[in-house]
């Protein structure tokens, strides 16, 4: 879990992080969000391409010029990335679509809105050797998430941004593998089988899931931005350094109502008196090497075509 160091030609990468998440992120959508307020357009704008200069500056390595038909990093790396931010929600009176920033139903001026938070990363393995070059060739995967630092008190003002690497070889991380490997043995082939017309979903890993959190992801960037709307302004909280060892990374810990009650109850007998510390603090890599993957892997029709993204 060492990057390549002689592949780190990026330099100032803090600063720069900053410079380009205003510039080309957070100034562009506050103009987005003013305009949508006339045209009645979503203000969303598609992390992908950004996620990979974000991706560039994280790890100070830089791309192939390749978008989406080649390798994200020089170093053979994925980058992966999902937005959370200005998602269209949905009218639970009439089920029209409600844009994020406005506080009732424009159809029915109903204030019982569902506020959508689902965006998830999507990893496509279509053939085994498209599986074959993720678990065997890519050094890592470098995850991108974009969403509210207060989801739950619909502070729309408040954004977060992190990425997680993972990296498939190494023991630490088997849970990818296996969750790849099932993805593709339970799902898309079955699917293939059943259906050949039709192209399967590709593998959606969710944020901040059971699964995201026994594969043991390590953070290397973390930021928070105030008065996204209006003003932003952005705090980087944490920024690993490109040449650092990642295997000296704690996984970020995963929280206890992660687990379901069969979890939690195995969970409380073997931790015994740690139990209070554990349900504040979160579950540790070894505390979490006592559970084990579930079995979520189902068969599901696709009718859309898939395209590769960021």
């Amino acid at each position: 879990m060492i990057p390549d160091k002689k592949k780190i030609t990026l330099g100032d990468n803090v600063a720069r992080i900053e410079a380009l998440l205003t510039e080309v992120v957070l100034r562009p959508r506050r103009d987005f969000i003013r305009w949508a307020q006339l045209t009645k357009q979503t203000p969303n704008m598609k992390i992908g391409y950004p996620g990979q200069h974000l991706a560039s500056l994280i790890s100070g390595m830089e791309g192939e010029r390749t978008g989406a038909r080649g390798h994200d990093l020089c170093d053979g790396s994925e980058v992966k990335s999902c937005s959370r931010v200005d998602q269209l929600d949905t009218c639970q009176r009439c089920e029209a679509a409600v844009a994020r920033i406005e506080a009732s139903c424009p159809e029915c001026g109903s204030g019982d809105v569902k506020r959508n938070n689902d965006s998830k990363w999507l990893i496509s393995v279509r053939s085994q050797e498209e599986l074959d070059y993720l678990l065997g060739e890519v050094p890592r995967v470098l995850l991108i998430i974009t969403d509210y630092l207060d989801f739950e008190s619909m502070d729309w003002s408040k954004l977060r941004i992190q990425a997680f690497e993972i990296w498939p070889a190494s023991p630490r991380h088997r849970h990818f593998r296996t969750l790849m490997e099932n993805y593709r043995n339970k799902i898309f082939l079955p699917h293939v089988a059943k259906n050949p017309g039709k192209s399967p979903a590709p593998k959606n890993f969710w944020p901040y899931s059971f699964q995201f959190f026994m594969c043991n992801p390590v953070r290397t960037f973390f930021a928070s931005v105030s008065n996204a709307n209006v003003d932003p302004a952005i705090t980087i909280h944490e920024y690993v350094a490109p040449d650092a060892d990642r295997g000296k990374l704690l996984p970020v810990p995963m929280p206890w109502d992660v687990l379901n009650k069969d979890e939690q109850g195995a969970m409380t007998r073997l931790l015994g008196s740690r139990i209070a510390q554990v349900k504040v603090s979160g579950l540790s890599e070894s505390d979490r090497s006592n559970l084990e993957l579930r079995d979520t892997d189902r068969a599901v029709a696709h009718e859309k075509k898939y395209k590769r993204g960021g």
